[in-house]
């Protein structure tokens, strides 16, 4: 604990954002193993009941990762859905490196996470909400391609940015936006 007092928060509006902002952080850091209700009251500044109030066990903890990335993905929707798809997505490729890696090392563990534990319970949010929001602007078919080229192309982006070259630069945005629409604008329907 730090050497400022808790104060007492009664009417705490953001308290269970706040603790599944932080929920984040173990899983980027160490993966969901690390993630228990102990390690979040530091984060968060909150006592441990709000912790088990909010998120009753580890499960529901787990799943505050993957519900925040859905939700993060939903916004960046909304804020381009006026402008050209394939482009947004280039955009979000781009920001793996930099400012969206937590995120995306979380999704990365949570996926690993998922592939050892079958049965860990690991929800569908954002492979869903991906669906729903690239379906009008993709069609079918290009929107079943995207995630999966999405999730490789980040994962790319933020370990080997050009495998298949000896050019040590990063891919840049035009050469992702190429790749994007050769793979997604042909199957548009």
């Amino acid at each position: 604990m730090t050497e400022k007092a808790r104060r007492t928060r009664r009417h705490d509006a953001n308290r269970r954002e706040r603790i599944a902002e932080v929920a984040e952080e173990p899983i980027a850091e160490r993966g969901p193993e690390a993630l228990t209700h102990r390690a979040i009251t530091e984060r968060a500044d909150v006592s441990l009941s709000s912790t088990t109030y909010h998120f009753a066990d580890r499960e529901a903890l787990s799943r505050a990762g993957p519900e925040r990335a859905a939700q993060r993905f939903a916004a960046f929707v909304r804020h381009w859905a006026g402008q050209e798809a394939v482009g947004a997505l280039a955009d979000g490729v781009m920001s793996c490196p930099g400012e969206g890696r937590t995120a995306m090392v979380v999704e990365y563990r949570l996926h690993a996470a998922a592939l050892r534990r079958p049965g860990c319970g690991r929800r569908r949010a954002c492979p869903r909400t991906t669906a729903e929001a690239l379906a009008p602007l993709l069609g079918p078919t290009a929107t079943a391609t995207a995630a999966p080229l999405m999730t490789g192309l980040r994962l790319h982006a933020m370990n080997a940015p050009r495998p298949a070259t000896r050019d040590p630069r990063p891919a840049t945005r035009d050469e992702i936006l190429t790749v994007l629409t050769r793979a997604l604008l042909p199957l548009r329907a």
